[in-house]
């Protein structure tokens, strides 16, 4: 009689569970705008969360610790004409999110450790390059202020946020709606995914598509597709009878899928989060009640299904925390922000270990907030992957570091004066025209303050007067 041998793993055994009612964040009104994003993002300190709003696009940003229910009045950030379709984080700055808008424009927001007092505005810098709406950003994983937008113009925009400038605009590669867009973990390749149903892997510094497989799945819902840790890529998509598909490719031959599995028959896309220290892809539909969750390793069936977290509420949307902002303590490996129509839900994916020492074969060092090049370093052709750190000490957020935007003068075409080391947004020098800013504010901060003094010096007079009066 044969004995069947159980695979091993550490990650078997991995159980999800919805944090306890008063950690959930209430009375948030999600957006019920009709786009396949995720609508949430998260880091180590805020959460954000795309909202309903009249007269344009707004989202709301609260510090992780705000939990339990929203005022009404809560401050938002509101500041594109139109809805906002995806918003992403910085991975370098956690005060530094972007959002893009149905109003074609993206915006860069730098957000306070304190809570503001009224609506955000003002962006540090509005990007104005896509002639139609913009479904989708990506920050660079490695490179300092360098963005990536996708909009509805079949064009991929690279951005230099530190000077407001176009790095490259890749407009003659797809042919139709850009679905998805993923950095591998260098930030050297890009995967998309088109409406044409072809998964494209490209070179963006050289504007040139170096593998594509064309109906990597053949219904005709759209695809995902992100990169795993060693360049593979993971894509999800339908079958000709609608059953929803995660497929496993290796780009070197793009003839069959390295594996295929087939889930259930469902009209929701699924969005996939990738966790490259553990080699883990959580799935999320939008609308479904669920979170499928597989391991892919190097030896076969290569795919192995772990389990299924379900809950009774679908899910309106999905936030992903970096693997930084975990509590090691608890042995938790991923944490997941569900949006319902009213609320979002912390969902905990924990290992279950007896010992409350630090485990450090479920936390291998993971990108921290440092990046590792400079924008001008990449565009020149540099690589370089993410600057590690260890999460044994478990991780303390920087303080607010605030993003200065220097925009390059268009009339100096002046040759830099040698081919040293790009100058960061925060190092470059003052320009005449910054300086004058500067001295306008001070002085303008100066007058306000004098009125202030004024007005405490009446109050106190009439405080004066008051009292003598009472005597």
């Amino acid at each position: 009689m044969s004995r069947r041998v159980v695979r091993q793993s550490k990650f078997r055994h991995v159980f999800g569970q919805a944090a306890k009612a008063d950690q959930a964040y209430e009375d948030i009104r999600v957006s019920k705008v009709t786009w396949d994003s995720a609508f949430c993002a998260v880091n180590p300190k805020f959460l954000a969360i795309i909202v309903e709003a009249g007269g344009g696009g707004a989202f709301i940003v609260l510090p992780l610790a705000k939990t339990g229910r929203v005022d009404k009045n809560y401050p938002l950030v509101t500041g594109h004409t139109g809805p906002v379709l995806d918003i992403d984080w910085c991975p370098h700055n956690d005060n530094v999110i972007a959002s893009a808008s149905d109003d074609t424009t993206v915006m860069v927001w730098q957000i306070p450790d304190y809570t503001p007092v009224r609506n955000i505005t003002e962006p540090v810098i509005t990007l104005e390059g896509h002639s139609k709406r913009v479904g989708i950003l990506s920050w660079h994983p490695t490179a300092r202020n360098v963005l990536l937008s996708a909009g509805g113009d079949n064009v991929i925009i690279i951005w230099n946020v530190g000077t407001g400038e176009v790095l490259l605009s890749l407009d003659d590669i797809h042919p139709d709606v850009i679905h998805s867009v993923c950095w591998n973990s260098n930030g050297s390749l890009l995967a998309t995914t088109c409406k044409d149903k072809t998964l494209r892997i490209i070179d963006p510094r050289k504007s040139q598509v170096v593998a594509e497989r064309a109906r990597p799945h053949e219904g005709a819902r759209p695809l995902r597709a992100v990169f795993t840790a060693d360049g593979k890529l993971l894509s999800t998509g339908f079958s000709r009878m609608s059953e929803r598909q995660l497929a496993l490719w290796d780009p070197n031959n793009f003839e069959e899928p390295v594996a295929l599995q087939e889930m259930d028959t469902s009209n929701g896309v699924l969005l996939p989060f990738y966790d490259p220290d553990s080699s883990i892809v959580y799935l999320c539909g939008k609308g479904d009640s669920s979170i499928r969750y597989f391991e892919i390793t190097e030896e076969p069936p290569f795919v192995h299904y772990l389990n299924t977290f379900s809950s009774k509420e679908p899910q309106r949307g999905m936030g992903f925390m970096p693997k930084r902002g975990l509590d090691v303590s608890k042995c938790e490996i991923a944490r997941f922000y569900k949006l319902h129509e009213r609320k979002c839900e912390p969902i905990i994916m924990t290992v279950p270990r007896k010992s409350d020492l630090f485990q450090d074969d479920l936390y291998p060092d993971t990108p921290g907030p440092e990046p590792a090049l400079e924008a001008d370093e990449w565009l020149s052709g540099q690589d370089a992957e993410p600057v590690l750190i260890s999460l044994k000490e478990g991780y303390v957020p920087p303080k607010h570091r605030e993003l200065r935007v220097t925009k390059r003068n268009i009339l100096d075409v002046r040759p830099p004066a040698s081919p040293r080391r790009s100058q960061s947004a925060s190092e470059a020098p003052l320009s005449q025209h910054t300086l004058e800013t500067l001295l306008e504010e001070i002085k303008a901060l100066r007058e306000r303050v004098q009125a202030q003094e004024e007005r405490i010096t009446a109050l106190e007079n009439m405080l004066c007067e008051l009292v003598d009066g009472t005597d």
